[in-house]
């Protein structure tokens, strides 16, 4: 298990808890909405979700059902950012039937 950054940090990003996290696994870079958290480093501590000012950062097996696809978003950021963008642009642009 990992956490997982949803929906609440995009386009607001506070760095709290890039502070706390005592293995640095969450990153982004300038052309980011949101920050993102590498599934092979984290140590799931906790110290990150217990910090979000947002409530964005969950454990993956707690991810609400809206934000289930963040956990490949972050992921998928590890290997390629650009793809992790434009899934995150699918999610945010996606409206249900």
């Amino acid at each position: 298990m990992t956490y997982v950054i949803a929906e609440p940090c995009v386009d607001r990003m506070d760095q709290s808890c890039v502070a706390v996290c005592p293995v640095d696994c969450i990153r982004a870079d300038a052309a980011d909405r949101k920050l993102y958290i590498d599934p092979n480093e984290c140590i799931e501590c906790g110290s990150c979700a217990t910090e979000c000012a947002q409530g964005a950062i969950y454990p993956a097996h707690e991810l609400p059902a809206e934000w289930v696809r963040f956990e490949a978003i972050d992921a998928a950021w590890f290997r390629d950012p650009g793809r992790a963008r434009a899934m995150l642009e699918q999610v945010l642009t996606f409206v249900p039937a």
